[in-house]
């Protein structure tokens, strides 16, 4: 008998605030392909630099060094500052990268650790 593996936490469930702020943003940058695949974002993995202020997080399992051909960024901007980096491969969400914002930081290392 196999024992199955437990998928990661939807973003949606972890931090719901975040995830419609995070749709709200994409909505309003025109990409309302990204927007879409929002409620069905799982936290994957942490970034694991150290950083303070970092609050990234994998959607897609963590590649081994970048990420390679299809990839781009798209850049946020919210009211508060905080830095919003995704990374898109092949048209899907697989990395947000977040700078300043120590509740969400706050909420992954409780989730996740």
């Amino acid at each position: 008998m196999s024992q199955q593996t437990p998928k990661p936490p939807l973003l949606s469930d972890t931090l719901p605030e975040f995830a419609a702020e995070l749709q709200e943003l994409l909505n309003e940058a025109g990409e309302p392909e990204l927007a879409a695949q929002v409620l069905g974002l799982r936290i994957c993995d942490l970034c694991g630099c150290g950083d303070d202020i970092c609050s990234t997080f994998y959607t897609k399992p963590r590649p081994q060094g970048a990420f390679g051909p299809g990839l781009r960024n798209v850049r946020l901007i919210p009211d508060d500052g905080a830095l919003l980096i995704l990374d898109i491969v092949d048209g899907e969400i697989a990395c947000v990268e977040i700078l300043d914002r120590p509740e969400v930081r706050r909420k992954l290392d409780e989730v996740l650790t």
